[in-house]
């Protein structure tokens, strides 16, 4: 519900678009978390469809735009050129000279660099239910993430297949994953980390943060 918020234009048009696409049964959610690469084991590296790289390996075509969010808001100075468009869409972008191709390492360099700068990778959704765009988004600009945080609509976001677990003995109670946490999951209370699975996402953040190696990700129970 949302509550008591300034009138937000671009957002709302979001909102409302996704509104009509889920009443007419064209989608069934606007984006899903992918967990960056490096928070898996080799083994857990080969899963279908939960990485962003091999959801990238199956595309004909990709290419990179600057993100229209950070643009748009300017609220922070994290990297723009970091959205990248799948198959006929990123044909029809780059022909008008909104989107530039490149080619699967290069598309690589840019996740890496998105995930050094805390960025959550969205997989977008038209409605068709075909992943039109790879995004690296901020929780400050991001649209999605703004409709999810700011008007409690979780049902727009599909979480990964995975949850951050942390391993206590290991921890030394330093807070990075707690100031990289874009969805609020963990907290730092004296000598003691909480985590709140149900805000959890499985971004796996937290787990390229760690000093210590102190998190992991784990399937999510079925």
């Amino acid at each position: 519900m949302k509550i008591n918020l300034p009138k937000d234009e671009f957002l709302e048009k979001r909102l409302t678009k996704y509104d009509q696409w889920l009443e007419k049964g064209l989608i069934s959610y606007s984006s899903k978390v992918i967990p960056v690469a490096e928070s898996f084991t080799p083994e857990q590296w080969v899963l279908p469809t939960n990485q962003a790289l091999k959801l990238l390996e199956g595309a004909d075509s990709l290419a990179v735009q600057e993100c229209e969010c950070r643009s748009h808001y300017q609220r922070c100075n994290h990297p723009l050129e970091v959205c990248l468009i799948l198959n006929q869409v990123a044909d029809r972008l780059a022909d008008r000279g909104e989107a530039r191709h490149v080619s699967l390492d290069e598309a690589g360099a840019i996740l890496e660099k998105a995930n050094q700068s805390g960025l959550v990778h969205l997989s977008l959704y038209m409605p068709d239910h075909q992943i039109f765009a790879l995004c690296s988004c901020c929780s400050c600009c991001c649209h999605d993430l703004q409709i999810v945080k700011l008007y409690g609509r979780k049902d727009l976001m599909v979480r990964s297949q995975y949850l951050a677990v942390t391993d206590h003995e290991t921890c030394t109670l330093c807070g990075e994953c707690v100031d990289r946490c874009v969805f609020g999951a963990r907290i730092l209370t004296g000598d003691e980390l909480v985590f709140r699975g149900n805000k959890c996402l499985g971004c796996g953040l937290c787990v390229t943060t760690c000093p210590v190696g102190a998190v992991s990700m784990a399937e999510c129970p079925e």
